[in-house]
């Protein structure tokens, strides 16, 4: 009976899981957010798709639309700001910040530091390649990495909580190199 119950509990929890990262992928592929142009106010990622951008701010949690921190002020939601950029893209088996991404990074951590009583969970994700265990321990490194350079530049450490979700939260769907880049990811999440 309550070997019944954990594999009714687990099933339940895995349709909740699919249903959600579902609506994320379908927004973004109905919005046309998911590919944007190249350059730094995007937070692109330059070499990741021979040149092609990935807009940096369609997924995570809280706020609404394509800018998940926008209830936190206007210049969350300005494409033009790297504060609505709330996604952090890597390379394949890679925790190191690519250049495109240093700037978005930069200007999160200054917020942070003139806001000393905001938190921020950066939550840590890995396409499924690989296993489990590797891919919670990349998705963990990389969290860290946005949070050194964090650290680097003013934002203090009582303002994290790192998260790794490993694969278990696809960006997007698919065994193919497109959703695959997706899902090599940090999202800022604020608190």
């Amino acid at each position: 009976m309550k070997l019944n119950k954990t594999l009714l509990a687990l099933a339940i929890s895995a349709m909740f899981l699919t249903a959600c990262s579902d609506d994320e992928a379908d927004q973004a592929l109905t919005d046309g957010s998911q590919m944007g142009a190249s350059g730094i106010n995007d937070a692109s990622t330059g070499g990741l798709n021979n040149g092609a951008g990935l807009g940096g701010s369609q997924f995570g949690a809280g706020g609404s639309g394509n800018y998940p921190n926008s209830r936190l002020g206007p210049e969350f939601s300005d494409p033009n700001n790297p504060l609505s950029k709330s996604t952090i893209y890597f390379m394949l088996d890679s925790s190191q910040i690519q250049p495109d991404f240093e700037p978005v990074i930069a200007a999160h951590a200054r917020y942070l530091a003139s806001h000393p009583g905001q938190r921020l969970a950066l939550e840590g994700h890995a396409d499924e390649r690989g296993s489990r265990e590797y891919n919670i321990a990349l998705g963990e490194n990389r969290s860290k990495s946005v949070a050194n350079l964090m650290r680097a530049q003013g934002a203090s450490d009582s303002q994290f909580d790192l998260v790794s979700y490993g694969e278990e939260k696809p960006a997007a769907f698919g065994s193919d190199e497109s959703a695959w880049e997706l899902n090599r990811r940090v999202e800022l999440v604020y608190k």
